[in-house]
């Protein structure tokens, strides 16, 4: 697992703002329970736990960034 600074992108960040918005819109509107927070344990339980995992282990310079102007 990584730790530390994540390497960010450009385009997967403009692609997860433009087309997932769109592709989320219409699952959470035909499913009541897609996107709700704590699902992701239910459905798979082993990837939910290495996501929360890296989260708390590593962070973006947009993060320091953020913590500078504070």
């Amino acid at each position: 697992m990584k730790m530390g600074v994540r390497k960010p992108s450009i385009k997967r960040s403009i692609k997860a703002s433009t087309t997932g918005r769109a592709k989320r819109a219409v699952k959470s509107s035909i499913n009541p329970i897609y996107g709700k927070k704590g699902t992701g344990l239910l459905t798979n339980p082993k990837k939910s736990v290495y996501n929360k995992a890296y989260k708390k282990s590593s962070f973006s310079l947009i993060d320091v960034i953020a913590k500078l102007f504070k």
